[in-house]
């Protein structure tokens, strides 16, 4: 997706060979035009794929996907990080280690929200070695859903999660892939989209 390739190249800011903050439009600050896009263009590569709910992780993959889900018409469902005193039982839980944060959280998401009537599409801003989206991934199983797909906003394509995920079956749809974060410049692998 060329404009976020440009909004990652203009506003993005590579900390390490491994780390790319982009709190000016996704992870602090968000830019709801750009949004607004990326959730037409995940609705645009899952069009047909039945999807009846959209699952993300909070709080950065909220934004595209309830984006996502306006264009879709589906509900978007997110899985907490701290388990709320409203969420006493009936829970899907999945355990999920933070790349950036460097710590290990347990996810929630109320049985009430997600059935094995569901057709889920995860949505996640970052995928790097992809715990995160395992970890959603877990909880659409443990529902016994019908998994359609994830879509992700930024995939660092250096690191195996993207990789682990295709070779295991699952359909990946990322809207830029980042080949390279070597010496402070992004450099992006060449998409046919």
């Amino acid at each position: 997706m060329e404009i976020l390739q440009q909004r990652i190249e203009q506003n993005g800011n590579v900390l390490s060979d491994t780390v790319l903050k982009v709190d000016t439009f996704l992870n602090h600050q968000i830019d709801p035009q750009l949004m607004q896009l990326i959730g037409q263009e995940f609705a645009s590569r899952f069009k047909g794929s039945n999807i009846t709910k959209i699952v993300t992780l909070e709080s950065s993959g909220i934004a595209p996907s309830v984006m996502a889900g306006l264009e879709l018409g589906v509900p978007v469902v997110f899985a907490r990080k701290k388990k709320s005193l409203t969420l006493v039982d009936d829970f899907y839980r999945a355990e999920v280690y933070s790349f950036t944060k460097k710590e290990t959280n347990d996810i929630f998401v109320a049985k009430d929200f997600i059935s094995a009537n569901d057709v889920v599409l995860v949505i996640d801003d970052f995928l790097a070695n992809g715990q995160a989206a395992r970890g959603i991934i877990s909880i659409v199983e443990q529902a016994a859903a019908t998994l359609a797909g994830v879509g992700i906003v930024i995939e660092k394509g250096f690191q195996n999660g993207g990789k682990e995920l295709r070779e295991s079956g699952i359909r990946v749809e990322s809207l830029a892939i980042i080949e390279s974060l070597h010496g402070g410049n992004v450099e992006f692998r060449n998409q046919n989209r």
